[in-house]
């Protein structure tokens, strides 16, 4: 049955509640960088190892997550991650070594990797024509996740501690796991895609391997895969060194810090959805019009970022002014990114594109902060911050630039398959032999 357009933006607020507060879970470690070092008596280089375990852990568990969202109900799925967040968020506030710290914070990888069911099952709520506006309102949550993480670090670590932080946290990703639970709906896969938006759906389409090993055989795709290795690098960069950044080489005290930070994170916020608007916006007249916006928005954001860290120290106002304007054009790619990979996939193997790319991408940028941290010890953290994040932006607008060439055909090879499908639903209606017949037929690859 087709959701009401009421309970549609209903899912779309639990998960925009979901991830604003587990990316605020996430990214907190950022703003508390400086705390927990100076708890356990570490230095950059260790405190990279911390940032880099997560990432790791999250990447190991990304395949198992697809798997499971593809085979399962996702939404039951989505409230296990959210209590298995709250209950790892949690063993962090207890750790009193550097050691137990390490393995406990890795753990908190586990639910960092359960997005993609909840992209694919967003995706079985909306058409492709809109899908790039509602991931770019949902990916919103990341930076306003990070700016709430910045306040509370701010304002309760002397209060509570940053292990009271943490049981906080924690303890609202338990409170979320009850909601999901409860009141979010699983719904027929593929339901809202042109061919079967208005088709009574017979035929369950479940995950194979053999359409799960077809993604492989989709060259924009494989090139997505690639830009995301190298595409995540800056992100995990700047949201685990750039506060400290600010505090130790721009000498910003805590109130610019979070001047400079909140603006900084607004503006980012807005370029989600405009760069998903503008996405959409341009798909509808040319179906390589999501990744033309993605690869303006890399190359803007590297020139721009170069730009604004070469600013005198001194001149606050000109860099935060300049920062504000680098992050709008940040996070063009996010959404669109996103919603090619659902352009060209079938959607019972959406789960597992999004954990494949998500697994790539973990296993490139896992190494981003240790790398940083390195660099950081033996020259500054500015040079980190740069070398790391233009390098792999200039990589991104490479890979891109071929996927751009290619996407075409194989969203065309997509919508021939879904006709196919749509049509086989078709001649179930009238006669029950023929429902039969393909009843329990497999996915098309």
């Amino acid at each position: 049955m087709k959701p009401s357009g009421r309970y549609r933006w209903f899912v779309v607020g639990v998960f925009f509640v979901f991830m604003l507060l587990h990316q605020a879970d996430k990214l907190l470690i950022g703003p508390l960088t400086t705390p927990i070092m100076e708890y356990f008596q570490i230095d950059e280089a260790q405190m990279g190892l911390v940032f880099s375990g997560a990432i790791l852990v999250g990447g190991i568990f990304y395949p198992l997550w697809g798997y499971l969202y593809d085979r399962f109900a996702r939404a039951k799925l989505l409230a296990l991650a959210s209590l298995i967040w709250g209950a790892t968020t949690w063993l962090s506030a207890l750790a009193k070594t550097f050691g137990v710290f390490v393995v406990t914070r890795a753990s908190t990888g586990i639910d960092d990797a359960s997005y993609p069911g909840l992209y694919s099952l967003i995706s079985d709520y909306f058409p492709p024509k809109t899908r790039g506006k509602v991931y770019g309102l949902l990916q919103i949550a990341s930076p306003l996740g990070y700016m709430i993480g910045m306040v509370l670090a701010i304002t309760l670590t002397q209060v509570i501690q940053w292990q009271g932080i943490f049981i906080l946290t924690g303890s609202l990703g338990i409170v979320l796991a009850f909601v999901i639970f409860t009141t979010v709906k699983e719904m027929p896969r593929g339901g809202t895609e042109p061919e079967l938006e208005n088709i009574e759906q017979h035929t369950h389409y479940r995950f194979e391997w053999k359409t799960a090993l077809g993604l492989f055989r989709k060259k924009s795709l494989l090139l997505l895969f690639t830009q995301g290795f190298f595409g995540v690098f800056p992100w995990q960069v700047i949201t685990f060194w750039f506060f400290r950044y600010l505090e130790t080489e721009r000498g910003f005290d805590s109130n610019q810090v979070l001047v400079t930070m909140v603006i900084a994170v607004l503006f980012l916020a807005a370029g989600y959805p405009i760069g998903g608007a503008l996405g959409d916006y341009f798909f509808k007249r040319n179906l390589r019009g999501r990744l033309m916006v993605s690869a303006f928005g890399v190359i803007t954001g590297a020139l721009l970022l170069w730009f604004s860290l070469s600013i005198p120290e001194n001149n606050t106002l000109f860099f935060t002014i300049s920062m504000a304007i680098t992050a709008v054009f940040i996070p063009f790619a996010a959404p669109n990114v996103l919603s090619t990979v659902y352009d060209v996939t079938l959607p019972e193997v959406r789960s597992t594109a999004n954990s494949v790319q998500n697994l790539i991408e973990q296993g490139g940028s896992a190494v981003a902060p240790a790398l940083a941290g390195l660099i950081a010890v033996n020259s500054s953290l500015k040079d980190a911050i740069l070398i790391i994040c233009v390098g792999a932006w200039i990589l991104c607008f490479l890979f891109f630039l071929g996927a751009i060439y290619l996407l075409p055909r194989d969203i065309q090879d997509l919508r021939r398959q879904l006709a196919e499908r749509a049509e086989k639903e078709k001649m179930a209606i009238p006669d029950g032999s023929v429902k039969e017949k393909f009843a329990s037929a497999p996915a098309q690859d």
